[in-house]
């Protein structure tokens, strides 16, 4: 899939994922067909040259952004602020 393609909302997608520590390239690769450097171009296309700069140093060697560097098979986590789900409208604490 192109960068040129992706929707708005599947943009800001890749960038909130590209942003989480524990989501691999290859997570990103996966569901939306791009690979790491693509995603590091469109982060450099889409952000402040700022952001762009503390985002790639935060990345830059991240044992958790590369599955192959992975210390641990699965990236499950869980917040101890995250909500149960439910079969309930309204989580319980």
């Amino acid at each position: 899939m192109s960068t040129k393609n992706l929707s708005d909302r599947e943009l800001d997608r890749i960038i909130e994922m590209a942003w989480e520590d524990r989501t691999t390239f290859d997570a990103i690769e996966f569901q939306f067909g791009l690979k790491e450097q693509e995603v590091i171009e469109l982060m450099r296309r889409e952000m402040k040259p700022s952001s762009f700069r503390m985002w790639r140093a935060r990345v830059q060697g991240r044992a958790t952004k590369h599955a192959a560097k992975r210390t641990f098979e699965k990236g499950t986590f869980k917040s101890s602020r995250q909500k149960q789900i439910t079969h309930n409208k309204i989580s319980k604490r």
